[in-house]
């Protein structure tokens, strides 16, 4: 599943192979020189950190291609391995073309020069002549905004701004692969829907962009294909639905619940497990927006019990509930159950929920209100999507425009 396809009608703008990276983290650190002294035993001790293990892809040129994992996957170490940062333990990287990096806020700055020196000096190093960076400079500031702070040092910036002006400067230059990082997240809205209008510009352009973030709406909106590192493996490489499908997968897998049951809960009836399901009856922590799922709970009889009511309750983050569904109100009965009866419940609803994160809470109650067991946030169940209206659910609609 490794990009062939791409190289097969030219060759690849970047081609990564058996990539190999790992860091050496010491027990103990030392900052004089008498540290060294007292502990000469204690020197020299560290750990082997595998940042990446035999990575392999190819890029296209002209290719957006998305990266994208959890915190410390090796998505940022990957991009510097590609923009010559680091050097790799193993395997392979090239790049044909000139390179622009955004990778690591303030990396090439300096902070007691100003706005207007840092520009340049940063262009120049990018591959510009002096006389074309200088040039370029009002186009610079201008993308940034930063007209107003011209001559102001660095280091009185705030993060915001410093982004802004090294994304600016990135794009300027006439590179023909960018690296972006997840950097952007530091913009305000505003300048990050400025920066994805320029990534709509640089696709015309037919530049190369490798683009690391967590934003899987980007991933989707602006990538070709897309690459999921985990552990500093790659373990999925292909279409963005099927990354992004992956990610989240990987991301919320801890949400799972159920697997060990809670036969020691006390009561005459006992919520032993809850969690959602798709519609092949396989648990999951996450699904798309649109594609049915399945509330489940699973309860212990202990004593003799008629018609007790079923309820399973979906709240989103901010503890509104969206659904409840209730065997009392659905069928009126829910039947007969001796001591030592168990029983799972499974509620199908069709997944309008808007793009969020929900909880499940499982309620098992006689048919006169009294509540026998109760268990709150017992399950969780991420519905992720590349569009969300604002709405606390995303019900599907015809919409009809008639002139008069």
């Amino acid at each position: 599943m490794i990009g062939a396809d791409s190289s097969a009608v030219s060759a690849p703008a970047v081609s990564v192979r058996d990539l190999s990276k790992a860091f050496q983290i010491p027990h103990l650190r030392y900052d004089t020189l008498k540290e060294r002294v007292l502990h000469p035993l204690n020197w020299g001790a560290f750990n082997t950190l595998a940042a990446l293990q035999h990575v392999s892809f190819d890029v296209a040129p002209g290719e957006f291609f998305g990266i994208v994992g959890r915190n410390g996957s090796g998505k940022s170490t990957l991009l510097k391995c590609i923009a010559g940062i680091y050097l790799v333990d193993a395997g392979a990287v090239d790049v044909r073309g000139r390179v622009s990096p955004f990778i690591e806020l303030g990396v090439g700055f300096n902070m007691e020069l100003t706005a207007r020196d840092n520009a340049v000096i940063n262009a120049i190093m990018l591959g510009l002549s002096r006389r074309e960076a200088r040039r370029r400079f009002d186009e610079i500031i201008a993308f940034a905004e930063l007209e107003d702070y011209l001559d102001l040092k660095l280091k009185n910036y705030s993060s915001g701004m410093l982004v802004r002006l090294a994304f600016a400067t990135a794009i300027t230059v006439d590179a023909d692969v960018l690296l972006i990082d997840e950097v952007l997240a530091v913009g305000d809205a505003a300048f990050q829907q400025k920066c994805f209008d320029s990534f709509v510009r640089l696709r015309r352009e037919g530049l190369t962009l490798l683009f690391v973030t967590h934003d899987m709406g980007a991933v989707e909106r602006f990538c070709d294909r897309a690459m999921l590192l985990d552990a500093g493996r790659v373990r999925e490489l292909g279409d963005t639905e099927t990354v992004t499908r992956a990610y989240n997968e990987v991301n919320f897998v801890r949400l799972l619940v159920g697997d060990s049951e809670d036969d020691d809960r006390p009561g005459n009836v006992a919520i032993l497990d809850a969690w959602f399901e798709d519609e092949s009856g396989v648990r999951i922590a996450a699904c798309p927006a649109g594609q049915p799922a399945v509330a489940c709970m699973r309860v212990a009889v202990r004593s003799e019990l008629d018609d007790p009511d079923f309820s399973l309750v979906i709240r989103n983050e901010l503890r509104y509930p969206i659904f409840a569904a209730s065997s009392q109100r659905s069928s009126g009965e829910s039947g007969h159950f001796a001591a030592g009866d168990s029983a799972v419940i499974r509620v199908r609803f069709e997944n309008w929920l808007a793009p969020n994160r929900y909880d499940l809470t499982a309620v098992v109650a006689r048919a006169s209100g009294e509540v026998l067991d109760h268990r709150p946030d017992v399950a969780s169940l991420l519905v992720h999507g590349t569009y969300a209206s604002g709405a606390l659910t995303e019900l599907p609609y015809e919409l009809a425009i008639s002139r008069t």
